[in-house]
């Protein structure tokens, strides 16, 4: 149970890690960093800082699912190696998603998607068996 707690944890600090390099093309976009109008400047971000804002906001997306597929299956009591397993894949796998965005991998990118909404499922079907 640690394990999948500290990967909760580590996704939820994952947002504002895949953050940075939003705030980092935001300040090179020519007129510093806006602060008092950030999601204008955002809509204005093209190649890399367009793709940083993407993993940022799919992270921001991605992690009320897994949150409610690992709490369900901790709520619901479900022993063995499985609720760990998946939440370490889940973070894995959101890592690769972010770092495939920022380099424009992107068939790379959309299977560790794949595997990433699937083991956040997975812990969601967990109670079932």
């Amino acid at each position: 149970m640690t394990v999948s707690i500290f990967c909760l944890i580590l996704s939820a600090l994952m947002i504002l890690v895949t953050k940075a390099p939003v705030a980092l093309a935001q300040s090179k976009e020519g007129r510093g960093y806006d602060n008092r109008n950030p999601r204008v400047q955002q809509s204005r971000l093209t190649g890399f800082g367009a793709r940083a804002l993407a993993a940022h906001q799919n992270m921001i997306e991605a992690f009320p699912v897994f949150a409610a597929g690992l709490l369900l299956a901790l709520v619901a009591g479900v022993q063995g190696q499985w609720v760990a397993t998946l939440s370490i894949v889940f973070v894995v796998a959101r890592v690769v998603y972010s770092v495939c965005y920022w380099a424009d991998i992107h068939m790379l990118r959309s299977l560790s998607w794949g595997v990433g909404f699937g083991a956040s499922i997975g812990l969601m079907a967990l109670p079932l068996f």
